[in-house]
């Protein structure tokens, strides 16, 4: 029997790390959580210190009993979930129900943390174990407990006061406000009418599209034309200036060239919300489905050799690489794209999240040296995908930039002077590609952008042919629903939420039916308006972006051991509870 017995949460992960340290380890999964609070009135007693009174989950009370069973036999216990508050909680929670039970007498009791399922991490990590950081384990109990009370509290109110079998949550609450929000800003948009003058030139036999920049000496404005009289007029006279004929072409002269060199220089490596937001846009992937997809890629796939860990933890705000993956990168890279491609100097990004104890790497794959090509039809597709995105943007971030040259043409109608109409050409031609023959990042909202059209060459003095002019009639557009990518991006610029909690925040606002879907883009249903009017209106504090964040700061301060846990919620309770009795 081995002497060893290694808990991890999930029998994916578990059969990947068996794998890797052999006969002596025996390795369990606890399935998840193995307890939590009971689901009644008093789980969370704020005239008690804020005392927690836990039960282990029936779904789990058979795993529970498992790992018991099998460390009866071991002689030390190795804790080895997730390497966040997650994680630390459940090792901790599945400590203190062994302990309980007296289980742990005469053993010894590690935690291992690993941030990528591979051989090398697997075994360091079992050999430089670590006790379990309270503080960690602290910083999730005050946030389990904010919710508990924020949620036992609210939602029997929404019961009286709206509608019975409503809920609220601490965090979903901001984020549903900022979507009913935005879609007040739409109701209250008033569109304004504008136009703008368009053409097309020609010169040595090339088309190319041109745009009114100056007209009669004044630089033309978004709302410098804004009636279709108005615009009609400017187009004839821009007419008569080129001289157009009965065919209705006309010349003009080129006046001024500027040309200039462009570099764009790589993304970093994906962090959650960034590879949630990409996987929005290119995949077309919900924040849920991808967190799921890459905990499969995390926890192990079979690539033909077992079951091996693809990519490095999925919850991360840190955007830096460990200097031995930013090596093999910068080598794999330079033998699939050619050396001249990558970067002179390895490329450090640095992360701005404050909560550096628990900032570790980028997610990357975990061996740059298995490609896609290596995994396609080996996994399943939408694995497949996943996992080409978060190489392709890895291995780009160690690429050199990519060059442009960029060059405006102004040319004038007619006569120079203090009067003078200038229309200009934008083209733009990629002169090395560097990073872009790996990866492009995507944009939410796709605006025509006329500076990558390709130009001939021109000289100042030269004459352009105006071959089509037209007035065109525009009217302003209201602020855009949030799509997923660019509702992730709004929470974490919020500081609403953290890397683990952006696809539940997402998530239980679609199952509680308060948001649906038009078109990729959150729209609140009726209900949603209404429970978010009734929390703006009577607990708006609570639903406040800064409120919300700075309680993040809170619960990261606690998990640096800054603050007690219960300090936090202290702030927190008196003033609530006082409204929740006044509405009541």
């Amino acid at each position: 029997m081995a002497d060893n017995l290694v808990i991890v949460e999930s029998p994916a992960k578990a059969k990947t790390i068996k794998k890797y340290l052999g006969r002596d380890f025996e390795v369990l999964a606890s399935y998840g959580h193995v307890r939590d609070l009971v689901p009644k009135e008093g789980a969370v007693d704020p005239d008690n210190g804020f005392a927690m009174k836990y039960q282990v989950l029936d779904k789990n009370e058979r795993h529970v009993e498992s790992i018991a069973k099998n460390l009866r036999k071991a002689k030390a216990l190795y804790l080895a979930t997730d390497p966040d508050r997650e994680g630390e909680a459940i090792a901790w929670h599945l400590k203190e129900i062994l302990a309980e039970r007296g289980d742990l007498d005469g053993k010894d009791v590690h935690r291992v943390v690993f941030y990528e399922i591979t051989r090398n991490a697997i075994r360091e990590a079992v050999a430089q174990p670590r006790g379990l950081s309270l503080e960690l384990v602290n910083a999730q109990q005050a946030r389990r407990a904010l919710d508990y009370l924020v949620g036992f509290n609210l939602s029997p109110l929404l019961w009286k006061k709206v509608r019975r079998g409503l809920s609220a949550g601490r965090v979903q609450s901001p984020a549903l406000r900022m979507i009913c929000e935005r879609e007040e800003e739409i109701a209250a948009f008033l569109a304004r009418e504008y136009w703008t003058l368009e053409g097309e030139g020609s010169h040595s036999s090339q088309s190319f599209p041109l745009k009114l920049i100056e007209y009669r000496g004044q630089k033309v404005e978004q709302f410098s034309f804004t009636s279709e009289g108005e615009a009609r007029e400017v187009e004839r006279t821009l007419r008569a200036a080129a001289g157009a004929g009965s065919d209705g072409s006309g010349e003009l002269r080129v006046i001024a060239i500027d040309r200039k060199q462009r570099r764009r220089n790589p993304a970093p490596p994906f962090t959650t919300s960034t590879l949630q937001q990409e996987a929005a846009r290119k995949l077309g992937f919900n924040a849920r489905r991808t967190m799921r997809l890459a905990q499969q890629l995390y926890e192990g796939q079979d690539i033909g050799e077992g079951s091996v860990g693809l990519i490095t933890y999925m919850r991360t705000d840190s955007v830096s690489l460990a200097a031995e993956a930013v090596h093999e990168i910068r080598e794999v890279a330079a033998r699939l794209y050619g050396a001249a491609e990558v970067a002179e100097e390895p490329r450090v990004y640095k992360t701005k999240s404050k909560n550096a104890q628990e900032a570790h790497e980028a997610i990357r794959p975990t061996s740059a040296a298995i490609t896609p090509a290596d995994v396609e039809g080996k996994i399943e597709e939408d694995l497949y995908r996943l996992y080409s995105l978060i190489w392709k943007r890895a291995v780009a971030s160690q690429m050199s930039h990519a060059l442009f040259d960029t060059v405006a043409v102004d040319a004038l109608a007619g006569p120079d002077g203090e009067q003078r109409h200038l229309l200009r050409a934008n083209g733009s031609t990629l002169v090395k590609p560097g990073y872009i023959a790996v990866y492009q990042e995507g944009t939410d909202d796709m605006k025509a952008d006329d500076a990558d059209h390709v130009l001939p060459p021109m000289e100042v003095g030269d004459g352009v042919r105006l071959t089509a002019l037209a007035a065109e009639q525009h009217f302003t557009e209201p602020p855009p629903r949030y799509t997923e990518a660019s509702l992730v991006k709004a929470l974490e610029e919020h500081g609403i939420g953290r890397p683990s909690t952006y696809a539940s925040i997402i998530s239980t606002l679609q199952d509680r039916e308060y948001v649906e879907m038009d078109s990729k883009r959150f729209v609140p249903t009726d209900i949603g308006k209404i429970v978010g009017r009734f929390l703006t209106q009577h607990f708006h504090r609570y639903v406040e972006y800064g409120f919300t964040a700075a309680m993040e700061d809170e619960l990261d301060a606690v998990s640096r051991g800054e603050e007690e846990w219960t300090t936090p919620l202290d702030k927190f309770w008196k003033p609530f509870i006082q409204q929740v009795e006044k509405i009541e």
